[in-house]
């Protein structure tokens, strides 16, 4: 059953199959609901954690893009992907969270 599933989202090229790289289309999956964040918490507890969530965003992002060490995850690099994904610039902070995620 999980087969047939797989062959209908499944798209492989015989040219690239023979050559070692299938082409394989998968279907995006549905956005996640985003739970409101808890009440009565100090202020540095929310900075921390969207601080915390824009760090793994831009990971996420510089990892996508082929950025795998933190030497070469530079300020300019995290700010420049920043924009292209369209979240405000870092703080320096916020950039070395990202790159000791990357790490």
């Amino acid at each position: 059953m999980a087969a047939a599933a797989l062959t209908e989202t499944t798209t492989i090229h015989t040219d690239e199959f023979r050559r070692g790289r299938a082409a394989v289309r998968v279907e995006p999956l549905p956005p996640l609901r985003r739970a409101p964040l808890p009440a009565g918490r100090p202020r540095a507890w929310y900075e921390a954690h969207n601080r915390r969530l824009k760090a793994m965003r831009l990971a996420i992002a510089l990892l996508d893009t082929g950025v795998y060490r933190p030497a070469s995850a530079d300020n300019g690099r995290i700010r420049d992907t920043a924009a292209r994904i369209g979240v405000h610039p870092p703080s320096d902070t916020t950039c070395r969270m990202v790159r000791a995620l990357i790490a």
